[in-house]
């Protein structure tokens, strides 16, 4: 996921943003001019190809980011490469469109719909008749309800890692004939689309052993285009091969491989041509790019040769003038060493030469999280201070701009422009003004030039001449960190963070110190200090550069910061998770479903039976009980409209609490061999895996969408 972070559905629906999702009977209408959820900002792009120019056959060599732990997207510790495979093998009853809205899948579906709503909400699925297990039995209710039966809760020998919206229902039952299910709800639950996708056999969902061990290495059953031939964690490989008992358009591509390759090493192995399709960040698309421009013979990068002269006449003069021959044999060497590397170099952007990128917006966006359980960020007021010193729009400009992609900031908590539920509630908030932060921050209190008391251990903050960070994982004090660590974690302890007390104003009349435009904001004795802590781990160059500039921002309006690294597997786990941060970036996937998904992570966290604060997964720590209400009401009306309504207003309370700034939405960006068709950038949607493939020789892809506004990066 990318160089800012995984997301949410990675913990809210444990599969991060890969979940497919559904729009039931009848179809949603398109986004008029008056709808405030707009067009996804970026399309799709996957030079589409249609089958019949696709070749029957071959291997598309995937690079994922590990072999998971599990096959069970429903377990704590699913990962982004466990949703791939579930897209690939297991059915879903909905997937996303191109726009990030729910779709009825027509291999699975005939049709679903809310058939009764009094006393009870009932839903009758109505299943393709062809659809069948890959061992040949029938899918059918037994399916339904034995996933029911295990994600209800009810029952605590199954390590399930979620249970929203299973918990809603009070029975499954068979409808008039084997391709009916009949759902009923014990509570009217809006998001109903959400359940059983993906769907796994009772096989596997039928008893807690069969459930918590057997999916975990195997899946023994599936029903998808592919199957799951071999789980190699050797080689750290999966592979997936094309299903003779899919009735869908069959699978053009003989086998997936899905092999482990860490980011920094990507550009080469599709050099090597190990690769057919990989992620890749911001360096190897320049890359790529370069690769694909006529190169000049003159650069010393391009050839073997193109640096031998100068090499050959330090040669030459070393021999006529031995008077330092140790010198001069050292250049030499370094002169043969740039040879070599430049000749590696070349040969690898050659190679590179076959591929391009194919870029979009991710299904997530990235966020200014702030802490508002201790210290100074408790005080809403200094919060939306620190949210009206940021110039959202230039962060995003920072981000996306270079890339050629729309460098639109994220109005909304709960979905993304395109998607139902979207809207642009930042005005609660507001847009950047310097004055109104400061105005926030005296009104709080603190003071220009306002006495500081001496600490015994002096610790100098990060500023444009601060201190910076080395590798060594261990916090730093530093203008600059790297991008979010990949998985969130949902454990640890509370963290007592040391921050500024509440005070007085300074007594009326009081004179103002000298220089008190230059000078830090204090109070009580302690500066406004704020502990800026992010991941150190490697392909930090843009969180840090957003990290700097959101650093001058603050320092514009008085607020000094620290930045801290730590190490990518404690970020979460024992800073975020944990509390140990004022300030965090980190990122969450969008969602068609967040009456839902997104509660957990704007819940008010409440006090637990041991003393500790339960926060869910809202680790700002910032909630209110009248989100709490609107997220409850909007789970519980029938009424999509009223439902989106209800969802807009939970979100600009959120915004006005300033616990979150959303700053922009992802980018993605993949590097796909140039005759590989229908898969690379797929923004909002769900892959259709039995189209991917490559062209036939001498045959052409089909015009299709481009980015918005894309260039080059």
């Amino acid at each position: 996921m990318s160089q800012h972070g995984v997301g949410p559905r990675a913990v809210m629906r444990s599969v991060a943003f890969l979940t497919a999702g559904v729009l039931a009977v009848p179809a949603l209408a398109g986004c008029s001019s008056d709808d405030p959820s707009g067009k996804p900002l970026a399309g799709q792009d996957i030079q589409p190809a249609p089958r019949d120019r696709i070749t029957d056959g071959g291997t598309l060599r995937w690079a994922v980011d590990s072999v998971p732990d599990t096959l069970n997207t429903f377990q704590s510790d699913a990962d982004a490469t466990t949703a791939r495979v579930a897209q690939a093998v297991l059915p879903s009853m909905f997937r996303m469109d191109a726009s990030g809205r729910p779709e009825r899948n027509p291999d699975y579906l005939e049709s679903a719909e809310v058939v009764d709503t009094e006393p009870k909400q009932v839903v009758l699925y109505k299943l393709n008749q062809q659809a069948v297990w890959s061992d040949g039995r029938e899918i059918g209710a037994a399916d339904f309800a034995a996933q029911w039966r295990a994600l209800s809760g009810k029952n605590t020998a199954y390590w399930t890692a979620r249970n929203a919206g299973y918990d809603r229902i009070q029975k499954i039952e068979r409808g008039d004939n084997a391709l009916e299910v009949r759902v009923t709800f014990s509570r009217p639950y809006a998001d109903w689309r959400s359940l059983f996708s993906p769907l796994y056999p009772k096989d596997v969902m039928g008893t807690p052993d069969s459930f918590n061990d057997g999916a975990r290495k195997k899946l023994k059953v599936t029903a998808g285009p592919f199957t799951v031939k071999d789980v190699d964690r050797k080689d750290e490989e999966i592979t997936l091969a094309r299903s003779p008992r899919w009735w869908g358009k069959p699978a053009k591509l003989s086998e997936i491989v899905l092999r482990t390759v860490p980011h920094d090493k990507r550009a080469a192995e599709l050099a090597a041509g190990d690769l057919d399709l990989a992620e890749i960040d911001p360096t190897a698309a320049r890359r790529i790019t370069v690769a694909a421009r006529p190169q000049s013979s003159a650069s010393p990068l391009m050839g073997p040769g193109a640096d031998r002269s100068a090499a050959d006449s330090l040669e030459s003069w070393a021999v006529a003038n031995g008077s330092d021959e140790d010198a001069a044999d050292e250049e030499i060497t370094a002169r043969k060493k740039l040879r070599k590397a430049a000749a590696k170099y070349a040969r690898q952007q050659q190679a590179l030469s076959g591929f391009e990128v194919r870029k979009s917006l991710e299904p997530a966006y990235t966020q200014l999280a702030l802490n508002g359980a201790e210290g100074p960020l408790t005080d809403e007021r200094v919060r939306r201070a620190v949210a009206r010193a940021l110039d959202r729009k230039e962060l995003a400009r920072v981000v996306l701009k270079p890339l050629g992609l729309p460098a639109v900031p994220v109005g909304s908590h709960l979905a993304l422009s395109g998607q139902a539920a979207y809207a642009d509630n930042s005005g609660a908030l507001g847009d950047q003004d310097t004055k109104e932060a400061q105005a926030l921050l005296a009104d709080a209190g603190w003071v220009r030039g306002g006495p500081v008391k001496e600490e015994k251990k002096k610790e100098k903050a990060a500023g444009p001449e601060g201190d910076k960070a080395d590798d060594t994982g261990e916090d730093d004090k530093a203008r600059r960190g790297p991008d979010p660590a990949e998985h969130l974690a949902r454990d640890g302890k509370q963290y007592a963070h040391q921050g500024g007390a509440p005070g007085a104003y300074a007594p009326r009349g009081t004179a103002a110190p000298a220089n008190q435009e230059a000078a830090p904001l204090a109070k009580n004795g302690k500066p406004l200090t704020l502990r800026f802590v992010l991941p150190s781990g490697p392909g930090s160059q843009t969180l840090r550069t957003v990290a700097d500039r959101i650093s001058r921002m603050l320092e514009r309006v008085g607020i000094t910061t620290e930045i801290s690294k730590v190490s990518d597997e404690s970020y979460f786990k024992d800073h975020i998770a944990s509390g140990q941060y004022d300030l965090a970036l980190y990122s969450w996937p969008a969602t068609a479903y967040p009456a839902t998904d997104a509660r957990p992570v704007y819940a008010k966290p409440v006090p637990a039976a041991d003393g500790s604060l339960n926060v869910e997964q809202n680790y700002t720590r910032v909630g209110t009980d009248q989100v709490d209400q609107l997220f409850d009401e909007a789970v519980a009306t029938l009424d999509e409209s009223e439902s989106r309504s209800l969802l807009r207003k939970a979100d600009s309370r959120i915004w006005a609490a300033a616990g979150s700034i959303p700053l922009f939405q992802r980018p993605q960006l993949l590097a796909a061999r140039k005759n590989l068709v229908n898969t690379g950038a797929f923004g909002l949607g769900t892959p259709v895996y039995e189209d991917m493939g490559f062209l036939k020789k001498g045959a052409k892809p089909a015009a299709g969408p481009s980015v918005k506004g894309s260039k080059a990066p």
